[in-house]
């Protein structure tokens, strides 16, 4: 007796039609392919004739039932057309499921309820299998049809730690759900027959999970990755996973750089540029004179035109590389066959020169290349890959000759994907894949067009009424490479390179960037140690109500400390400026200058005057040496709503729709009794504006306007470097991080938004229940004041609040570094929050800790 598998899916249709049909053609006699003969994985096996095979089917149900099935898959394959028999297939399957149903016995529990159930297929490479998708308040199933690979596939909910929708064949149709954080692999992917159910069980997973994880977008991964938090690798995964690439979909398998261009050395030197690739170009565009004849065919062909024939990531691609331990995947995609010996991945230096110079050979590399398991660079199945034109059979991919061992050869390749040049260049090539230049002018310029077909959007499946041309696009989208989704559509910032050394990448915070100089005066929050990093912000949870003071008729609307930390400056509706002693906790001056709402004040240097902004146009300069009103600034057309101060320079922002900068002279300075005032700038905008910020540089100023949008300015030439539309309704504060890299800003919509402040790019967005009013923050965590009269700590690489603490109506915050503090006290931070009618002072605990200037009054 003579046993043969059949294989699942789409290629059963396959399978059958090569068995009792050849080139298209009935004929007298039978085509069989022996797959697997004794166990052995090998080319596929053919016999022709009139021979009986017989067959012992493992099945639940009744052999009939499958008989049966396999009688109307023989009439399929009779069809003339490939659409028709696809078509018929199609009815036969959707005929068994609407037949079957959730077997409800599969419970883990008899009290589950259940929340929907629909059809849907499990994805894995090459194959998809039918089944039956179950979700209820407790676990996700699903049940196959052939109960391969078990007869339920069960995920709690509980664990699930990310969820993505993907697109299947270009369409978004599928969903996948990963239980661990950093797996390459998902636990279950699904394909789903129309994107209603898809989104449907999304949502109700995505619902449970609200509670239990934060989701990640691009832009927080790109933070993250930014400030070294994650690997260069880790965030490729990140990136990947988001653009819909998975290990269970060969026509979307992940796709990593090539990074190293030295093969030949005996040595790897990863401190010249010339050992690594060009990320800035791909692949077909690396080598001047085969990108010469690619343009010059590309100028001469039709519309729609494409630079490259073939693409750097299709399932023939990833198999060329994974054929020593996924071989019977390349059979089966090759009907049968391993490739040609001498077209078979033999060697790292071969398959690099061929991607240089070969005239249809564009391909990328795979994550494999970069994880920790060589089995792929080893024929440790003993397979038969053939000979060679020299005689050389093929057995393990020939390494370089820096590398010892495969596992050598990896390490080595992870430590180039991490080097200081490639997390310098990185961006480069995730503008390629990911980003800005993988569409339109941007990627015709920098020579990056591929068939259209490969991109999402090329061409809609459901609106081809012939389905023999419907066949052949969708073997032509599955079988010849994808696109990735877009996930930027402006240029990506370039990585943060600290000063400090990294960590280790199997870390959740690692950071794999060799030492950077720093100039002086330019430390950076990147360039602390972890441990002062954790001795900082990471102690917030600490802070505590020292006491609160109602001095107020109206609601604060600003509060300076002063620089020794002694007294309290308060400015409010009600039209006064009160000077408070945190010393006698007593009210010690009450001061109006005219009879409309003051907006902001601050502290010169030196704790000698006082200045506000009012909403009668005017800037008041008070003394507080003298105790009197020293000088009066008439410097809007309407109200002045924020004031800024740095280095004898002072920024006042109004409703007229200006900025001003005015060089300010002292009266102490000039020995005079007034200053003197000279406007240097005029910032224009649309609208009023709500809010300013400087950088603590004095180099960059943001300003925010009613109508949502940020503008960041260069100071020094007063020209504004980008705009973005960032809040819908008013801005309501903004501040540069410490190490003006990135912008934070909070509005009327309740969001964050933080912009690198170098490309413009918005990168990251966090929403809140409530507007946030006024915040401070290290770059990293923010410490917030909510409308509702919460204090919130948020921790921006999570997107989470970590900490509340009861307050009022919060509007102001204002810190201070308490120099005169005795260690035993504990109380080196004094955080003062100004409510309506009251403010309160909160002490914040350090004892174990140095203060790294974190709470500075700006």
């Amino acid at each position: 007796m003579k046993q043969i598998s059949i294989l699942q899916g789409r290629y059963l249709e396959g399978f059958l039609s090569h068995l009792i049909r050849e080139g298209g053609r009935p004929v007298n006699e039978y085509l069989v392919h022996l797959i697997k003969e004794r166990n052995i994985i090998a080319p596929y096996k053919t016999e022709r004739g009139k021979n009986e095979y017989f067959f012992q089917l493992d099945v639940a149900g009744k052999v009939e039932d499958v008989i049966q099935t396999l009688l109307q898959l023989y009439r399929a394959s009779h069809l003339d057309e490939l659409g028709d028999q696809a078509a018929m297939i199609t009815a036969i399957l959707q005929s068994r499921l609407a037949r079957t149903s959730f077997d409800k016995n599969r419970f883990q529990s008899i009290s589950e309820t259940l929340h929907m159930e629909c059809e849907a297929e499990m994805v894995t490479p090459l194959v998809t299998n039918p089944g039956h998708v179950c979700v209820t308040d407790a676990n996700l199933y699903f049940q196959p049809l052939n109960g391969y690979p078990k007869p339920v596939v069960q995920i709690t909910l509980y664990n699930v730690r990310r969820i993505y929708k993907r697109r299947h064949g270009l369409m978004p149709v599928g969903l996948e759900v990963f239980c661990t954080e950093n797996d390459l692999c998902s636990d279950i992917y699904l394909k789903f027959y129309n994107p209603q159910d898809r989104d449907e069980l999304y949502f109700y997973i995505a619902t449970y999970l609200e509670n239990h994880i934060a989701e990640h977008t691009a832009e927080s991964y790109m933070l993250q990755w930014q400030r070294g938090h994650i690997s260069n690798y880790q965030y490729l995964l990140h990136l990947n996973n988001l653009a819909d690439r998975s290990c269970n979909d060969l026509s979307q398998y992940p796709v990593f750089p090539w990074i190293i261009a030295d093969y030949s050395s005996s040595e790897l030197d990863l401190t010249k540029p010339e050992t690594f690739r060009d990320l800035s170009k791909p692949i077909g565009a690396l080598n001047k004179e085969r990108l010469e004849r690619l343009l010059t065919r590309y100028r001469e062909m039709p519309e729609p035109k494409f630079m490259y024939g073939s693409h750097y990531s299709s399932p023939g691609y990833v198999l060329f590389y994974l054929v020593r331990v996924a071989p019977e995947y390349m059979l089966c995609l090759q009907n049968g066959k391993f490739d040609h010996a001498d077209r078979t991945f033999n060697s790292i230096a071969e398959t690099w020169k061929n991607c240089l110079d070969g005239a249809t050979d564009f391909k990328e590399l795979i994550p494999e290349f970069y994880e920790n398991d060589s089995s792929f660079l080893v024929n440790g199945l003993k397979l038969d890959l053939g000979k060679r034109q020299g005689g050389k059979m093929v057995e393990d991919v020939e390494l370089p000759p820096w590398a010892s061992d495969p596992d050598d050869f990896l390490q080595k390749s992870q430590d180039a994907l991490e080097s200081q040049y490639v997390s310098e260049h990185l961006h480069e090539w995730i503008d390629l894949i990911f980003g800005y230049k993988q569409k339109g002018s941007e990627a015709i310029g920098a020579h990056n067009v591929f068939h259209p077909l490969t991109y999402e959007g090329g061409v809609d499946l459901n609106s081809i009424m012939d389905p023999n041309e419907k066949v052949a696009l969708l073997t032509q989208i599955l079988e010849f490479g994808q696109t990735p989704k877009q996930l930027f559509t402006v240029p990506h910032p370039h990585r943060i390179i600290p000063k400090f050394k990294s960590l280790s990448r199997t870390s959740s915070h690692s950071v794999s960037i060799t030492d950077s100089p720093v100039s002086p005066g330019e430390e950076s929050f990147e360039d602390l140690t972890e441990e002062s990093i954790t001795l900082a912000w990471n102690s917030i949870a600490k802070l505590k109500l020292d006491e609160q003071h109602k001095i107020h008729k109206e609601a604060i609307t600003g509060i300076a400390v002063s620089f020794n930390g002694s007294s309290v400056f308060t400015t409010s509706q009600d039209s006064t400026l009160k000077m408070f002693s945190k010393e006698t906790k007593t009210l010690q001056r009450s001061v109006s200058f005219s009879n409309m709402a003051l907006s902001s004040c601050l502290i010169l240097p030196g704790d000698t005057t006082v200045i506000c902004s009012s909403w009668d146009n005017h800037i008041y300069f008070y003394s507080i040496a003298f105790g009197r009103q020293q000088d009066v600034l008439m410097g809007h057309d309407d109200a002045v709503s924020k004031i800024c101060w740095h280095d004898d320079r002072l920024y006042s922002a109004s409703w007229d729709s200006t900025v001003k900068v005015w060089q300010c002279v002292p009266a102490e300075i000039l020995g005079t009794r007034r200053h003197s005032f000279e406007l240097l700038a005029e910032l224009e905008h649309d609208v009023s504006v709500n809010t300013i910020n400087t950088n603590a540089a004095n180099t960059l100023l943001v300003s925010g306007t009613k109508e949502g949008t940020i503008s960041i300015w260069d100071v020094t030439s007063t020209t504004v470097l980008h705009q973005l539309a960032c809040h819908s309704g008013t801005v309501y504060d903004a501040a540069f991080s410490p190490d003006s890299r990135h912008l934070l800003s909070t509005g009327e919509d309740g969001c964050f938004k933080v912009i690198d402040v170098q490309t413009g790019t918005l990168i990251s967005s966090l929403s809140s229940d409530q507007p946030q009013r006024c915040f401070k923050w290290d770059g990293n965590t923010v410490l917030s004041g909510g409308q509702s009269g919460e204090l919130l700590v948020w921790d921006l690489l999570e997107g989470k609040v970590i900490e509340k603490f009861k307050g009022h109506a919060v509007f102001r915050l204002e810190c201070a570094y308490m120099d005169d503090c005795s260690p035993l006290d504990g109380v080196l931070g004094l955080l003062v929050v100004g409510l309506p009618l009251i403010f309160k002072i909160w002490t914040y605990d350090t004892t174990t800790m140095k203060c790294c200037n974190i709470y500075v009054d700006e």
